[in-house]
């Protein structure tokens, strides 16, 4: 499981055998989520508030390109 970074006790991560469209998992305590990369949208949730959905969309805003590049990077490189 790549971490990509973790901000804000947020933990931003994708598994190594994921599929496409590209994605990334985030978890705090016990609440995960999923959301769709280029473009941000959210696919699952359980346990994040509507107030902490917001922040996590906001820093996907922000790093979504360095998200897809290490996406890529990963995957490119484990074929």
């Amino acid at each position: 499981m790549p971490t990509v970074f973790t901000l804000l006790g947020f933990r931003f991560w994708f598994y190594g055998n994921d599929h496409t469209p590209i994605h990334i998992h985030v978890k705090k305590g016990g609440a995960v989520a999923k959301y769709n990369i280029l473009p941000i949208s959210l696919v699952d949730n359980h346990g994040f508030k509507p107030s902490e959905l917001k922040m996590i969309e906001a820093i996907l805003e922000d790093n979504e390109e360095i998200i897809a590049q290490h996406w890529n990077t990963f995957f490119n490189n484990a074929k």
